[in-house]
């Protein structure tokens, strides 16, 4: 761990290597044949979409931070991630962390989406390879100043939202929260922005958590029926990413009615052991654990 950090320590100072950091971290996936050699477990659970159309709230964790959401009459797909590896193109492969339980649903099964959420640029969250692969007539919602990774995928609509700013798709209105996190794809891209966003759809209200660092933006926003928060990678990165505790009072704070736990037993990306938050945030939750509504990969849930 202390040999990568003293290459990336190096790597930040040198602009050669920042503009080539950038460049493959644009890749589009294409000639990745090494990625198909890795065949991750399969998801614990496999969801069962048959009433899907049917359900006012509902969500599937489809794995790490990609929630397939129900809401409104319309489908959402968070931060998209079904490749085998994240990170940069390197020819023939990817160079990043592998992923450690299969998606539980494939590309082909989702339902038809109206709406996709790029919460920030961080590789295990803005996956080119695989928004390349969705149907480019779906509307994104994206953090401020990462519009210019998405746009030559091909996508029609593009909608950029700083923090407390709000756009309304279909039924849908969408408000972008302030996290404490950082937004950088290639160390020195830090104009990039980041941001939780909230849901609104008649009366009901759904807060998809992104990655932050413990802080209090969420108070102000309750109550919601549903928190979607990430609760690994805490380890040594708690500047960056709550650890399970803080996530408990963070759904506190919003007033969650149910709690959605996410960016966790799907890449290792931290030092924490892979089953150890959960773990965590469940014991942090005493006599309210069952407001903890989804706790294995393909798990879902309705109101």
């Amino acid at each position: 761990m202390k040999s990568w950090r003293a290459i990336a320590d190096w790597a930040k100072a040198n602009g050669l290597t920042l503009r080539i950091a950038d460049r493959l971290g644009r890749g589009r996936g294409r000639f990745r044949i090494l990625d198909v050699l890795w065949r991750p477990p399969p998801a614990p659970c496999k969801p069962d979409l048959t009433d899907w159309e049917r359900h006012e709230l509902a969500a599937v964790w489809i794995g790490h931070a990609t929630v397939l959401m129900r809401m409104g009459g319309m489908n959402i797909l968070t931060d998209p991630v079904f490749s085998k590896r994240v990170g940069i193109g390197l020819g023939l492969m990817t160079g990043g962390p592998l992923r450690m339980a299969a998606p539980a649903l494939k590309l082909r099964e989702l339902p038809r989406l109206d709406l996709v959420l790029v919460s920030h640029a961080h590789f295990d969250h803005l996956d080119r390879p695989t928004l390349v692969r969705l149907p480019k007539s779906v509307p994104v919602v994206a953090a401020e100043n990462t519009a210019d990774l998405i746009r030559d995928l091909g996508f029609r609509e593009i909608v950029e939202l700083r923090w407390d700013e709000s756009t309304q798709i279909g039924n849908l209105k969408i408000t972008a929260v302030p996290v404490k996190h950082w937004g950088a794809r290639a160390f020195y891209d830090r104009h990039r922005g980041f941001a939780a966003f909230q849901f609104e759809a008649g009366e009901r209200r759904v807060l998809f958590g992104s990655d932050t660092a413990y802080c209090d933006a969420f108070s102000a926003i309750g109550p919601v029926d549903l928190a979607i928060l990430g609760i690994a990678g805490y380890d040594p990165y708690i500047h960056g990413h709550a650890n399970p505790e803080q996530v408990w009072q963070m759904a506190n704070q919003c007033e969650a009615k149910f709690i959605l736990p996410m960016h966790h037993s799907t890449f290792r990306l931290s030092l924490e052991p892979m089953d150890e938050p959960l773990k965590r945030l469940i014991a942090a939750a005493g006599k309210d654990a069952s407001r903890i509504v989804v706790r294995e990969i393909g798990g879902q849930w309705a109101l």
